[in-house]
């Protein structure tokens, strides 16, 4: 959420930004903009009723103790008018106060200046290639038939137990899921991050706080009984974790990893491009978080991005990192690079990574801050990325790894998987 301060000063700015996202914000801002006035006006009001109050008490004591009841009695009637007024602008600042945070939340973040404009992905710019076009055979399959062949992933036994989307992984299948988040989370441990395992249950504050609420709402699976929300990416509870707190400052920075399935309708979503693994209700994910000073946090979204890159070359794959556009840019972030992957067989890029800094976006929503070493408190930057997300990740190993009667497990998984390959 955009600071009241940032609005105020530079209300010019913040259009000229949010146009680089294709978002028309002028008539948000402006009616922003004399709510704040209101609700400042109604403030000093309320103030000047409250010192009058307080001095009309001083004087009924004074009158009492001088045996002038009448006159105190007189000045009673108008306390009690003052604070009928004052029940009616409490009233309205309530009111006003709402109708102010429902237009914040409104307004995205801004992008930050590295950022171009663009309309959708067409425009993203690609940033970094790696990796060399795999060797497959003559025949080479899409992963959904070497699923089928190798008798590893069930797309249609998850669609008796629940539905089109919520693939059953056997066998090495299974055991391959298992190496990969334990790859991934023994690569983020040994890089500094320190892994949690949160609920992927959230309740409805936590989804406000990183910005998938009111946003997302329609994307989410909601528990209705509860009230609880199932995780669409652990960024929700991990970055919930420091959800109003104010840290010391050798608190920050923190670093946080996790583990959890992940939960997207993903309404609206069909075609060829869903096929198998491309795009599930359900699906495994790492992540990684991380909560900066501001003057820092550019300096960690590259170190996150360098962190990224360097499992994806351990897993000999073919990639692409892509700075993304205003355009295809999520509502939350300031900038987000995307990784994807070379698929061979589908003859398309996968994606299997966004990693992100939302400056004071979710801070400001999460009241997120830190006491610098000058004892001012600052709203601190968060950041988040995939490290990484497994479907694709999975769809692209077992294509680009194919041989004529087997699929070869990448060494540096082997000693997690307890296999070579799978046949």
């Amino acid at each position: 959420m955009l600071t009241l301060k940032l609005l105020r000063e530079d209300p010019e700015f913040v259009i000229k930004k949010l146009a680089v996202k294709n978002f028309e914000a002028r008539e948000i801002v402006e009616k922003i903009l004399e709510l704040d006035a209101s609700r400042r006006s109604l403030q000093t009001e309320s103030d000047a009723l409250l010192a009058e109050q307080k001095q009309k008490a001083a004087v009924i004591g004074g009158l009492m103790k001088q045996g002038k009841k009448e006159e105190a009695e007189e000045i009673k009637k108008e306390v009690a008018g003052l604070k009928a007024k004052s029940t009616e602008l409490l009233a309205a600042a309530e009111e006003n106060n709402k109708e102010l945070e429902a237009n914040l939340v409104l307004l995205p973040n801004i992008p930050c200046d590295l950022v171009v404009p663009g309309k959708n992905a067409d425009d993203n710019q690609i940033v970094k290639t790696g990796g060399n076009d795999p060797a497959l055979p003559e025949n080479a399959l899409p992963h959904w038939e070497l699923a089928k062949k190798y008798d590893i992933i069930d797309f249609d036994l998850g669609v008796k137990l629940t539905g089109a989307g919520f693939p059953v992984y056997k066998g090495k299948g299974a055991r391959l899921q298992r190496a990969l988040i334990n790859f991934f989370l023994d690569q983020n441990t040994a890089a500094g991050y320190k892994e949690v395992e949160p609920p992927v249950l959230v309740n409805a504050a936590s989804g406000f706080g990183t910005g998938q609420l009111p946003d997302k709402e329609g994307q989410m699976y909601h528990c209705n009984v509860d009230d609880f929300y199932l995780v669409p990416t652990a960024e929700v509870p991990v970055t919930n974790i420091f959800r109003d707190m104010i840290l010391a400052n050798d608190e920050v920075p923190q670093k946080m990893t996790a583990y959890t399935p992940c939960f997207r309708r993903e309404a609206g979503s069909y075609g060829k491009d869903v096929r198998g693994l491309n795009r599930l209700h359900q699906f495994d994910k790492v992540e990684i978080v991380r909560v900066e000073k501001p003057e820092d946090s550019y300096a960690a979204l590259d170190d996150m991005v360098t962190h990224v890159e360097s499992i994806v070359k351990k897993l000999g794959l073919k990639y692409r990192i892509l700075r993304l556009c205003g355009g295809d840019l999520s509502f939350t972030s300031a900038i987000t690079y995307d990784f994807e992957l070379w698929s061979a067989a589908q003859g398309r890029w996968l994606e299997i990574s966004s990693v992100s800094n939302f400056e004071t976006y979710q801070s400001n929503r999460l009241h997120l801050r830190y006491k610098d070493e000058n004892g001012k408190i600052n709203l601190c930057h968060t950041l988040n990325g995939s490290s990484l997300a497994l479907p694709r990740v999975v769809a692209a190993l077992l294509e680009d790894n194919q041989k004529e009667n087997r699929i070869e497990i990448p060494e540096i998984l082997r000693p997690y998987t307890g296999f070579d390959y799978i046949d």
